[in-house]
């Protein structure tokens, strides 16, 4: 995981402040890679709740998470009951790591 454990704790606070202390975040895609370089940040942020505006709080998890890696660029997936599952979703927990 090209994360630093500081950074993925960190990834766990605004998740949890975001989205609620029982939120759960997972790190997918090619940042689990270690030996491949650069790469966008891929997020699955699941919520054990309904979401109203799910574009608004996915937004701001990702400008947040942003800000804390200096810019780099974030994608974030955002699972919750009131939502719709896609594939991803299914991509994301099996091969996703829980920060």
């Amino acid at each position: 995981m090209r994360l630093s454990a500081q950074q993925a704790d960190a990834i766990h606070d605004i998740a949890c402040q975001l989205g609620g202390p029982l939120a759960r975040v997972r790190l997918f895609g090619s940042r689990l890679d270690d030996s491949a370089r650069g790469g966008d940040l891929d997020l699955f942020l699941e919520l054990p709740h309904p979401v109203e505006n799910p574009a608004l709080l996915s937004a701001r998890v990702a400008a947040r998470v942003s800000r804390l890696l200096q810019g780099r660029r974030v994608d974030v997936v955002l699972a919750a009951p009131n939502l719709k599952h896609l594939a991803i979703h299914d991509i994301a927990i099996e091969e996703g790591q829980l920060l």
